[in-house]
């Protein structure tokens, strides 16, 4: 059973097409301008294909595994080929899960959930606090936190050795970044899983902001889990995956306890009840699932793979190319890198400005120019803090957040674009730089509930 609609134009064009690329925004100096969404790391625009795909479907959504009902009948369809359509995007074993959560924040605090007992957790600083945090809520897990690697070698080296020196030997998971948020540098994952396997230790991705610029292949990249969310992946809805073994989340008991996890209930002679859980998916999705969310990020993964990550990726590097050679003709921007100007990376970068306090920086880009990036500590603070270590951040006129006792104030800016960022908004934001640098912003700012805001 399946969804009969009428597809839109399914034509491949580049940039791809997204939501929101015409609308129009008002500047604080007069007139309005095309928005320029440059801050696809935090959330990506939805592909228009996904929004019309969801439309198409939106008349016939029904209860999903629960009702009787055509339609509830068709959604179960939908939602458990969505399932499918993830797995063969991921490149998932036959004995392989794809479990529906709401975000990577979700997935990963879903697998810390099941480690075995005893685990020890490998994790870079480096890391976003989606795969930083989870782990310390475990009381009876240990965490080894990994201090931040200067070349992707130092990387590796660095998980070997803490890897050996490990007692006691016992089950043990590894967590990494395959891009980072912060920087867009690819980490070396196939070394790094290979380094875990070598020790007998599991390893888990953090592709949110990988999978949406290159492929991602559980058995290419030989990594135990992936975990993504769809809002980076052009999808909206507030839907997350996590996809890899099997073992350890049907060991373990279920994330949420309610129906859909539970295979049957039965009360007991004591007054009490006994539970048989599903060792399936549902396992660990109780409640009436997000079917949209899955089938939005569905029709993502089919739009992404019939587009061709090869043509995708070739226009994103020279995207990249041309904001690093843009941003290298004005020396007071200083880009920051872990691993050096030739590190490959998908389309994020992140920036301080000498004499500028980056939010108000930030924030004179979007009302003077119509850009929309992303200034502050990027829920990495770790790793900003490493790469800040020795700029000074000038309070400039406003914006300077708040810092720790004995601490100065630390942010920086990031640029993020990808499959619908139109030439137009690079060349722009290139200029706004420029301009801003040489000529300072042509409005009065002002620090408003820890924010820049033109003044009034």
């Amino acid at each position: 059973m399946s969804v009969s609609v009428v597809a839109a134009d399914r034509s491949v064009c580049a940039p791809l097409p997204v939501l929101g690329r015409d609308v129009r925004v008002p500047l604080v100096t007069g007139g309005e301008v095309d928005y320029a969404a440059l801050d696809y790391a935090a959330s990506a625009p939805a592909l228009q294909r996904v929004w019309d795909d969801v439309a198409a479907y939106a008349p016939y959504y029904g209860s999903v595994h629960r009702g009787a009902g055509y339609l509830s009948q068709l959604s179960t369809d939908l939602f458990e080929n969505s399932r499918r359509t993830i797995e063969e995007f991921l490149g998932c074993g036959a004995e392989d899960q794809v479990i529906f959560t709401r975000s990577t924040t979700d997935s990963l605090n879903l697998l810390a959930s099941v480690l075995p007992q005893d685990t020890r957790v490998f994790v870079f600083e480096t890391e976003h606090h989606a795969s930083l945090l989870p782990w310390e809520q475990r009381t009876d897990v240990a965490v080894t936190y990994l201090n931040a690697p200067r070349t992707p070698q130092q990387a590796v080296d660095t998980l070997e050795k803490a890897l050996a020196e490990r007692e006691p030997y016992g089950p043990a998971l590894v967590c990494v970044t395959g891009a980072s948020n912060v920087t867009g540098e690819l980490w070396p994952v196939r070394e790094l899983a290979a380094a875990a396997h070598a020790h007998g230790a599991r390893i888990v991705l953090d592709a949110a902001q990988l999978v949406p610029h290159h492929p991602v292949d559980l058995a290419e990249l030989d990594v135990d889990w992936v975990a993504f969310s769809g809002h980076k992946l052009y999808a909206p809805f507030g839907a997350g995956v996590l996809a890899g073994r099997a073992d350890w989340l049907q060991d373990a008991a279920p994330y949420l306890a309610g129906g859909g996890a539970s295979r049957k209930v039965s009360r007991r002679t004591d007054g009490g009840v006994d539970v048989e859980w599903h060792t399936t998916a549902a396992r660990h999705e109780a409640g009436s699932p997000n079917v949209i969310g899955a089938y939005a990020i569905a029709s993502a993964c089919r739009a992404l793979s019939e587009a061709g990550f090869e043509d995708l990726i070739a226009r994103e590097q020279a995207l990249i190319t041309r904001v690093r050679e843009g941003l290298a003709e004005v020396p007071e921007v200083n880009v920051l890198s872990l691993f050096g100007e030739d590190a490959a990376r998908v389309g994020v970068l992140s920036f301080v400005v000498e004499g500028w306090n980056s939010s108000h920086f930030a924030a004179a880009l979007s009302a003077e120019y119509g850009i929309g990036v992303r200034d502050g500590l990027f829920c990495a603070h770790p790793l900003v803090r490493t790469l800040l270590g020795s700029e000074p951040q000038e309070p400039g006129e406003c914006g300077a957040p708040d810092s720790a006792p004995g601490e100065r104030s630390l942010n920086a800016i990031r640029v993020s674009f990808g499959a619908g960022t139109p030439d137009e908004h690079v060349e722009r934001f290139l200029r706004a730089v420029k301009e801003l640098v040489t000529d300072g912003a042509r409005w009065n700012y002002r620090t408003e509930g820890g924010r820049c805001v033109p003044a009034v």
